[in-house]
């Protein structure tokens, strides 16, 4: 039985199949001192020390890798809507788009395959590539709303909008609604409670932002002392019970 297993050639070098991948470490070299040269019929010069000197022209591990141009199948989201011929580097369109299968390759039949036709234009779902990351951005912001604590007001759209603008957002007065119930004050039984208004993106897009009433002083010595983290603390809602905000806040 043992000849029958030695009989069997058995080829220890043989390498398995393995992946092989390419490596760009390519670099393009210069001599710094050209070589002479020789004459027809006769045997090449002996070269110097000197001729094996090279200068660095390029190191293709640090180019920079031009953008890749890719047609979009469907929406995604801060690149564009289906169809779109976007520009984008190389690994975001090799990561993000192109093994995802969100985009393909820009060609003429790509282009003209993935093309949006008259009726999915009538129906858009975004108004722009950034409108929904703007959604999500006003909707995980805690606005604080400083109001007066001396003299009486009543809040309306131009408040929201001065405290988003203090928070860096520009939105315009007509895109803010607030709730239908007036809310009036100074009154510190409102303090730290929070609202929701409803801020709409292009027409289109609607977000919910919630905000916080805080009273704010002229007088140092009327001031309320100042909150450390205050958006970390438990709130109550200014309409409704705390249970009816919880329930609001799964629903998201």
């Amino acid at each position: 039985m043992l000849r029958n297993i030695c009989k069997q050639p058995l080829n220890f070098l043989k390498t398995s199949a393995s992946l092989q991948q390419q490596v760009r470490t390519t670099f393009i070299l210069k001599r710094k001192y050209e070589p002479p040269l020789h004459k027809k019929n006769q045997a090449p010069k002996k070269l110097r020390g000197r001729h094996h000197i090279y200068e660095l022209v390029e190191d293709t591990t640090t180019k920079k890798q031009q953008n890749i141009e890719v047609v979009l199948k469907t929406f995604v989201e801060g690149v564009g809507a289906k169809g779109d011929v976007v520009s984008v580097k190389s690994n975001f369109a090799y990561n993000k788009l192109l093994l995802p299968g969100l985009a393909v390759y820009k060609t003429d039949e790509n282009i003209a395959m993935y093309a949006r036709k008259d009726n999915e234009k009538a129906d858009l779902e975004h108004s722009s590539p950034f409108a929904q990351r703007t959604v999500n951005m006003l909707e995980s912001l805690n606005l604080s709303v400083i109001m007066n604590k001396d003299h009486p007001w009543v809040i309306e759209p131009w408040h929201i909008k001065a405290s988003l603008r203090k928070a860096g957002y520009i939105c315009q007065e007509e895109c803010i609604t607030i709730p239908k119930e007036p809310i009036e004050g100074p009154d510190l039984n409102k303090e730290g409670k929070i609202f929701y208004c409803t801020v709409t993106i292009n027409n289109l897009e609607k977000a919910r932002l919630k905000c916080r009433i805080h009273h704010w002083s002229t007088d140092p010595s009327e001031r309320l002392p100042y909150v450390f983290e205050f958006w970390k603390m438990p709130t109550e809602p200014l309409f409704g019970t705390a249970a009816e905000a919880t329930k609001e806040e799964a629903k998201k």
